[in-house]
C-alpha cells in the first residue's frame, strides 16, 4: 500500500492547498452562449420510476452564475511579520534586500526568483526589522458586518498580523476571534459594513459525482481563482500536517474532491451549483493527482453561530485525540473491532492521546481505548464522535461504550468547555 502524506493548505510559510465543492448532474449545450440568468437553463425534466422529479440543466450557465454570486464574498488573507532586515553585502548600507535570499527562507521556498513571494514594507522600524508578507490564504464572508471563516492553520501564528483583501481591492486589518480546537477552522473579523456574504448550505445530502466549485487565493497571488470538479469521496478521515512534521491534526468526516487546487486556497469555500458553501478547503495529498479535502459545512455552522453570539467559541469538550477505525486499520493493527475510534497520540510529543485534567481523563479513558458508541449510536462514517459531542453544551453528559483493557464498559462523561 502506498502512503500519501496529507498536507494542510496555505500555511504561512509552507503554502499548500486544497479545495472542493458540490452539486448537480448536468449536460452541456453546443453553440449556446453563457448568459447571466436568474436560474440555470433547464434543458429537460421528467419524473423517474421512483416518482422523483429530475432536471437536466446547463452546467456551464450554472457554474458561471454560482461564481458570479460567490466571488464578491471570497477574500484573500495576507500574513505579515516583522522580520530582520537583510543587509546588502555589496553596499553594507543596511538597506533591505529580498529576505527570501536568506538561507532560512530558502528551506521553505528555495532561492528567490523575484516572483513576489515576499513583499517587504518600504518603511522599516528602528529596531532593524521590516513588515514582510510571509504567506497567504483564503476565506469567505458570512455576515455583512465582517465575520469571515478560514482555516485555523492560516491564522495559527499569534505573532503575525493578518490583513483581509476584498474582491473590490479594499484592505482591512483582521482580528482572530476564535480557533476551533476540534476542526481546522477559525473565525476572524474586520470592521466593515454592508459586505457581500455567502450562504452556508447543507452537507448532509452530498453525493459522489456532484459538481464542486473551488474559489481561492491561488499561490497567494491570484485572488478568486476558480476551479471545478466533482465530489470524489465522502466521510474521509486523515491526519493532516505541515511539510516538516512539526505539527499534525486528526480530521474526520471530510469531503474529497478532484477540483484543481493550488497553494493559497486554504480556507476558501467549496461551493455547489447554487453558489452555497458546502465545505471549507483544508488539505491535499502530497504527490497525488487532485486529491483534496474539505471540512463539511455542517461541521462549521455551530462554530460560526457560537462566535457570532458570544464573541468567542463556546463548545463542549471531551479531551481525546483519536483515529477513526476502518476495516483496514483494524486488520493492520490487530484490533478487535473494525469500527469506533481508537484513542491515540499524535505525531509529536505534545499531541497526547488524552488531555490531562480533561473530562475524558477524569472519566478514566486512556490511550488505546476504543470508543465504540456515543449515546447509543455506533461510531462510524455516519455517526462521528466530534459531531455528537459538538451537538451538546458544556456541562451536558454523554454516554460512551468503551473497549478498555480487554473488556467493554459503559462510561458517562460530563463534558467541559473549550478554552
Amino acid at each position: 500500500m502506498t502512503n500519501k502524506k496529507i498536507l494542510w493548505l496555505g500555511l504561512a510559510i509552507t503554502v499548500i492547498i486544497s479545495s472542493f465543492c458540490g452539486a448537480a448532474a448536468s449536460l452541456a449545450i453546443n453553440n449556446a452562449p453563457a448568459k447571466a440568468k436568474a436560474t440555470p437553463a433547464v434543458l429537460a425534466d421528467w419524473t423517474n420510476a421512483q416518482g422523483q422529479k429530475v432536471q437536466v440543466i446547463d452546467e456551464e450557465t450554472a457554474v458561471v452564475q454560482a461564481v458570479d454570486k460567490a466571488t464578491p464574498a471570497v477574500v484573500s488573507i495576507i500574513i505579515s511579520k516583522n522580520l530582520p532586515k537583510i543587509q546588502s553585502p555589496s553596499t553594507g548600507s543596511g538597506s533591505a534586500t529580498d529576505p527570501f535570499n536568506d538561507p532560512f527562507f530558502q528551506q521553505f521556498f528555495g532561492p528567490s526568483t523575484g516572483s513576489g513571494q515576499a513583499n517587504p514594507d518600504p518603511s522599516a522600524d528602528s529596531g532593524g526589522t521590516q513588515k514582510t508578507e510571509v504567506g497567504g490564504g483564503s476565506g469567505f464572508i458570512v455576515t455583512a458586518d465582517g465575520y469571515i471563516v478560514t482555516n485555523k492553520h492560516v491564522v495559527a501564528d499569534d505573532t503575525a498580523d493578518y490583513t483581509v483583501l476584498l474582491n473590490n481591492g479594499k484592505k482591512y486589518p483582521a482580528k482572530v476571534l476564535a480557533k476551533d480546537p476540534l476542526n481546522d477552522l477559525a473565525v476572524i473579523k474586520i470592521n466593515a459594513t454592508n459586505l457581500p456574504t455567502l450562504t452556508l448550505g447543507d452537507s448532509s445530502n452530498l453525493k459522489l459525482g456532484m459538481t464542486t466549485i473551488a474559489i481561492g487565493n491561488a499561490l497567494g497571488q491570484f485572488s478568486n481563482t476558480v476551479s471545478k470538479g466533482i465530489i470524489s469521496g465522502l466521510s474521509r478521515s486523515i491526519t493532516a500536517g505541515d511539510n516538516y512534521g512539526l505539527s499534525s491534526e486528526q480530521l474526520d468526516g471530510l469531503i474529497q474532491t478532484d477540483a484543481s487546487i493550488n497553494p493559497g486556497n486554504s480556507g476558501g469555500p467549496l461551493l455547489n451549483l447554487q453558489g452555497q458553501v458546502i465545505g471549507v478547503n483544508v488539505a491535499m495529498a502530497q504527490g497525488a493527482q487532485n486529491i483534496g479535502f474539505a471540512l463539511p459545512v455542517n461541521q462549521i455552522k455551530q462554530t460560526v453561530n457560537s462566535v457570532k453570539k458570544n464573541g468567542k467559541l463556546v463548545r463542549s469538550f471531551l479531551g481525546v485525540r483519536y483515529v477513526a477505525i476502518t476495516a483496514a486499520i483494524a486488520k493492520a493493527n490487530q484490533l478487535p473491532y473494525d469500527y469506533g475510534d481508537l484513542i491515540a497520540r499524535g505525531q509529536t510529543a505534545t499531541d497526547l492521546a488524552v488531555i490531562p485534567g480533561s473530562p475524558a481523563d477524569k472519566a478514566g479513558l486512556v490511550e488505546n481505548d476504543i470508543i465504540l458508541e456515543a449515546d447509543g449510536k455506533k461510531l462510524n462514517s455516519d455517526n462521528l464522535l466530534a459531531t455528537l459531542v459538538a451537538k451538546k453544551q458544556p456541562g451536558d453528559t454523554i454516554g460512551l461504550k468503551v473497549y478498555h483493557k480487554g473488556s467493554v464498559e459503559n462510561v458517562t462523561v460530563k463534558l467541559g468547555e473549550t478554552q
